[in-house]
């Protein structure tokens, strides 16, 4: 996944109501109007919530004659969750590093002492 990807995607998410509907996606299809429901903004609010889980990839919409329902894309979510993995683990071996350190230093200065 490029960085501009990844950004988009981050991007997305940063929303609660992005994420509220990410997380009713997970449960399965919904239209519009289901998605909108439980929540206190308007339908057009929801609709352009749902323009940029599109643009970012997150989400699809079918056509079922008038239905078009929204369905869940993980794949997105796989690639930043691959990311954030690759940093943690980059992080991890830092702080792994400084803390071997620190205890290195805390070693010399009790022989050091007399």
């Amino acid at each position: 996944m490029s960085s501009d990807e990844l950004s988009t995607t981050f991007s997305a998410l940063a929303d609660p109501t992005r994420r509220a509907i990410l997380a009713r996606l997970a449960v399965g299809e919904a239209t519009v109007n289901e998605l909108a429901e439980p929540f206190p903004i308007s339908l057009q609010a929801v609709s352009r919530h749902l323009k940029v889980l599109e643009r970012a990839g997150l989400i699809s919409r079918g056509r079922d004659a008038q239905w078009r329902p929204c369905r869940l894309e993980v794949s997105p979510l796989g690639d930043a969750a691959e990311w954030i993995e690759r940093q943690t683990q980059v992080w991890q071996s830092r702080f792994d590093r400084l803390d071997q350190h620190l205890q290195e230093i805390q070693r010399q200065r009790r022989e050091a002492q007399p």
